[in-house]
């Protein structure tokens, strides 16, 4: 199988403001997203898309393929991931080089190895689905199973729509969410389905005393904490 490595980093965040340079651990933090993809096995080749410049020189002094500048309307605050991977993947084909997947590496979750990318791809290839995420378990408090919505009329419902409540945490099913930090598509699915995701996903647990999604500040300090594990 052959698998396009993608790292898309904004110029702009309102969150915190340069995050994508911002120095983690001494690091700028695309630079952890970028060590990690030019060290797996499996990526046939890890390209970074910016519409920032100056993001784009950093990349590519740290080792990655900057093959285009992404269009600016695909670089705004609403800009879905979808619009992104298909736009790499098509400037690739444009230029004769052809894959079987996408394999999309957000710089905001930092601490993802390269043998975690390189354990997805080959859990991926032997699932043989449309798509793969990595997750995280939910604490079983969170499981849908016990969570409820509220109608219009003040009354509450199971949300996975049940009548009974599963009594006993042993009997809840695992339940999982993105943890945002691997997603890996099938070229087809995104080119004629339009999705990121298609019919079938399988997964990748991650582990989660490594998880951070960068997004506030707070996050940040979540991160400044990790890090210091991560590089020790």
């Amino acid at each position: 199988m052959k698998v396009l490595g993608l790292i898309p980093a904004r110029g702009g965040s309102k969150g915190i403001p340069g995050k994508n340079k911002k120095l983690l651990g001494g690091k700028p933090l695309l630079q952890f997203t970028i060590e990690a993809g030019l060290q797996s096995t499996k990526l046939d080749t890890l390209i970074f898309s910016s519409e920032d410049e100056e993001l784009m020189s950093l990349a590519r002094d740290l080792g990655a393929s900057v093959p285009f500048t992404r269009p600016q309307q695909l670089a705004e605050d609403n800009s879905g991931s979808l619009g992104v991977v298909k736009h790499a993947l098509q400037f690739m084909q444009s230029q004769g080089k052809h894959y079987d997947a996408v394999c999309l590496l957000q710089v905001t979750n930092p601490f993802r190895s390269a043998e975690r990318i390189d354990d997805a791809i080959t859990a991926f290839a032997k699932a043989n689905t449309d798509s793969l995420v990595s997750v995280l378990k939910v604490p079983h408090e969170y499981n849908p199973h016990w969570v409820f919505e509220a109608s219009e009329n003040g009354v509450l419902k199971i949300a996975t729509g049940e009548t009974d409540i599963i009594k006993r945490r042993q009997d809840l099913p695992d339940a999982y969410i993105r943890d945002g930090a691997i997603y890996i598509t099938k070229s087809d699915v995104l080119l004629e389905q339009n999705s990121l995701y298609g019919s079938s996903i399988s997964y990748i647990e991650s582990d989660p005393q490594w998880h951070v999604n960068i997004d506030t500040m707070e996050d940040w300090k979540i991160a400044e904490e990790l890090v210091k594990k991560f590089q020790g």
